[in-house]
């Protein structure tokens, strides 16, 4: 008897690749999901990212076991034809199921109990030492605290938007609402728009939002070419003043870091606020709106402005270390230009991320994000499971000739000034070739 199925070549499928006619193939099979778009818990992002293209590996990596029967729902009744699993993928995918298997997946150990517990603990000492303490020194411990609370906090956040870090969903939103919008003051919903476009795009210049820094930060000279940002659906303009930010990031990355969360804050704002659709508005803005309550009112408890701005910078620094370590995680990897492809996802995810080395005592300082490519490739996987996996992922890594970049924090630093160095010096040298141009 001869095969009934019908089939669909790559390039037809490529075809359908715009919002309004989204097909992908997972394992063969042909998916429509241009409805389903609208409401994909992840944000229609990502699948618009992979659209018209093979993108089973991703689909795996970002869902659980459950959400393949609700494919069936939007099969066109097309196959993939000639399709085919590279021995990469074939390996990947094995370890997917067998840390299924293992129950990886769903051991999340007391990691989220004692979160809670220490945040609870710098929370208490931090308006302690605001409220019932006259010592200048104390006060600016206190600042200190608060940014390794906001610091603990987003782990925590992180956490909770990969997998279920309580007993239900609803549960589960609402410790994100609590913790990220309400102690914070940065949106859950702005991270989930921007965080699952960036895992799905890792380190490409025009689709992942986190190498998109443009007028003050830019990592590759292929940024110089005023790229087409296709998440922001603008322009990153390389213009004069963004040359003059460049020639010198390297000497004022770590200043500027100190006051990012200025910069997340605005786009919080941003978001909320505008025209594009996000999920629970009203509980994201009621969040934000709690927050900035209580943290000027905590701000104002303090005796003089003098204390009043050197608590805010001094939270704001130490919160700085969290936003220089995930910068370390991808500034100094490898970039490329254009859209992500759904059938090389763990080559890009190992050329596209580095490892922090440190003691298994430390891992609570860097939230679990020190292993960065365990991450991308097991964003499902509790965080506590990550130094499990590691050797795992290096035997992988190693059988396949792939990197696996493992720095220690210094070293990691080393090489995001030298990566954002050499981009500074090529700005510079068409910055003073402009002026010598034009005079």
């Amino acid at each position: 008897m001869g095969d009934s199925k019908k089939y669909i070549t790559a390039e037809e499928l490529k075809k359908h690749n715009k919002r309004e006619d989204v097909w992908i193939s997972v394992q063969g099979k042909v998916y429509n999901v241009t409805d389903w778009i609208k409401q994909h818990p992840g944000g229609d992002i990502p699948i618009l990212n992979l659209a018209g293209q093979e993108a089973t590996d991703a689909f795996i990596a970002f869902h659980p076991g459950t959400a393949w029967k609700h494919l069936d729902n939007f099969f066109t009744g097309y196959y993939l034809q000639d399709y085919e699993v590279s021995e990469v993928s074939r390996d990947y995918r094995k370890l997917c199921v067998d840390f299924a298997k293992a129950g990886l997946f769903e051991k999340k150990g007391h990691g989220v109990m004692y979160s809670f517990c220490f945040i609870g603990l710098l929370l208490f000492l931090t308006f302690y030492g605001v409220l019932f303490s006259n010592s200048f020194l104390i006060h600016m411990l206190s600042g200190a605290l608060l940014g390794l609370t906001w610091m603990q906090i987003s782990y925590l956040g992180h956490d909770s938007g990969h997998y279920l870090i309580m007993t239900t969903k609803g549960f589960n939103k609402l410790v994100q609402i609590m913790s990220g919008n309400c102690l914070t003051g940065i949106s859950i919903a702005w991270w989930k728009w921007t965080h699952n476009a960036h895992h799905v795009a890792c380190n490409s210049l025009d689709y992942d939002p986190d190498l998109q820094h443009l007028p003050v930060f830019a990592v590759s000279s292929s940024l110089f070419k005023s790229l087409n940002s296709t998440f922001y659906g603008r322009e990153l303009t390389f213009d004069s003043l963004a040359k003059f930010f460049v020639s010198y990031q390297h000497f004022t990355f770590y200043p500027i870091i100190c006051v990012s969360r200025v910069n997340l804050f605005v786009q919080t704002l941003l978001l909320l606020f505008s025209k594009r659709k996000v999920p629970d508005r009203f509980f994201n803005i009621l969040g934000i709106m709690v927050f900035w309550t209580w943290f000027p009112l905590l701000v104002l408890s303090l005796p003089n402005w003098t204390e009043r701005v050197l608590f805010v910078l001094t939270s704001f620094a130490v919160t700085g270390i969290q936003h220089v370590q995930f910068c370390l995680n991808h500034f100094a990897a490898d970039v490329y230009v254009g859209q992500p492809k759904g059938n090389d996802w763990f080559e890009k995810q190992t050329a596209g991320t580095i490892d922090i080395a440190c003691s298994p005592q430390m891992d609570w300082f860097f939230g679990g994000l020190q292993f960065q490519l365990e991450h991308h490739l097991f964003p499902r996987l509790p965080r506590c499971q990550l130094r499990k996996i590691s050797p795992i992922v290096q035997d992988l890594c190693k059988k396949h000739n792939l990197s696996y970049r493992s720095l220690s924090f210094f070293e990691a630093n080393r090489w995001t000034i030298r990566t954002l160095r050499t981009a500074a010096m090529q700005a510079r040298g068409m910055l003073w070739e402009a002026v010598n141009t034009h005079g």
